[in-house]
């Protein structure tokens, strides 16, 4: 007869610990129970190419490496491994997270391993869930857990998830939106569009060089967004500096922008995101929709920031939208909330 394999809540305690990751297109947050948010750094990180046998190794992470986009010498070379949500590129997302965790675990005596909560966009693929969870072992988990970025978010922004009734969330993160409506602890609808934060930056670099004739960068492009961005136009002119290379002559040029040009240049994936939460209003029970109401609907993510954009949804959906408090780490302080109450489809890597 087998004997039963032995269970050390001690060691358990001492050297496994539970961290909550939101592997984000634009940046990674990681929480845990006793500490918080304990990490919120840009998802990029950066390699110095060695002379012998063209190995590299990690240069820097985070802030650090995120300086170096557009920036970097010949033998640096900066990337962002998250695309859309999900990992781009393998190897540099296993190294990032290691960095990442190294930087946010504790430091006993002893090497601690943890287990992990990450947050998933709806649309991810099975291949793509499969290639988080294997970064994530590569990088230390003993075990992994999946949550859907909405229902991460909905939990992070107090809303009633357990209970019988509908509520809405709208996560606007750098490369996907996410459109949930939960009831009684599950997702009675669930959608997401791959168009968010990065969606926007680019949209106003394609807008200031088709008017302009000058070529912004992105971060440059993210700053005036951040500054002066704005969803609607019928609101007081606002204008921002921002140097870019003409398209002409190839020298550096400075344009002032406004508010309303931010508004001409974004309207595009902006009207995707209305259109993604319609169709959401469109296939959600009727009971829901009521619910959501009387309820209204919740913005997070970094998206949620963009100025006046609960106006313009509130405009366009005639339902009230209103921005959660702290939306940027909803995600994550769901995700962690969410493990502890078990709300997961856990697998386990021992």
């Amino acid at each position: 007869m087998a004997r039963p394999t032995p269970h050390y809540p001690l060691f358990d305690r001492l050297f496994r610990h539970s961290m909550a990751v939101d592997l984000g297109t634009a940046n990674t947050l990681i929480y845990t129970d006793n500490g918080g948010i304990v990490l919120n750094e840009p998802s990029v990180v950066a390699f110095q190419k060695e002379s012998a046998a063209g190995q590299k190794r990690v240069a820097a992470v985070g802030t650090e490496a995120r300086q170096l986009l557009g920036r970097a010498p010949s033998n640096v070379e900066a990337v962002r491994p998250m695309r859309h949500g999900v990992i781009a590129n393998f190897s540099a997302a296993e190294q990032m997270i290691r960095q990442f965790v190294d930087m946010a675990r504790p430091r006993p005596l002893f090497s601690r391993r943890a287990a992990f909560t990450l947050c998933v966009p709806a649309g991810a693929t099975q291949v793509e869930r499969r290639a988080i969870k294997e970064a994530a072992v590569a990088a230390g988990a003993w075990k992994v857990s999946l949550i859907g970025e909405s229902l991460a978010s909905a939990v992070g922004a107090g809303l009633p998830v357990s209970e019988a009734t509908g509520s809405m969330v709208i996560d606007i993160g750098g490369g996907t939106t996410e459109v949930g409506v939960i009831s009684l602890g599950g997702l009675a609808y669930s959608g997401s569009i791959r168009v968010g934060g990065d969606s926007f930056d680019m949209a106003i670099v394609s807008y200031v060089r088709n008017l302009y004739g000058v070529l912004l960068g992105e971060q440059t492009a993210e700053h005036v967004k951040k500054g002066i961005g704005s969803a609607v136009r019928d609101v007081p002119v606002e204008h921002m500096n921002a140097t870019g290379r003409s398209v002409d002559d190839g020298l550096p040029r400075t344009v002032q922008l406004s508010n309303h040009d931010i508004a001409d240049a974004i309207e595009g994936p902006l009207r995707q995101v209305i259109g993604a939460v319609k169709r959401a209003l469109e296939t959600t029970p009727a009971e829901l929709v009521t619910d959501i109401a009387h309820s209204g609907i919740v913005l997070t993510g970094g998206g949620a920031l963009l100025g006046n954009l609960g106006r313009r949804l509130t405009n366009e959906l005639g339902l009230d939208v209103h921005v959660a408090n702290e939306p940027l780490t909803c995600a994550v302080r769901g995700a962690g909330a969410a493990a502890a109450a078990g709300l997961l489809n856990d697998s386990a890597y021992e």
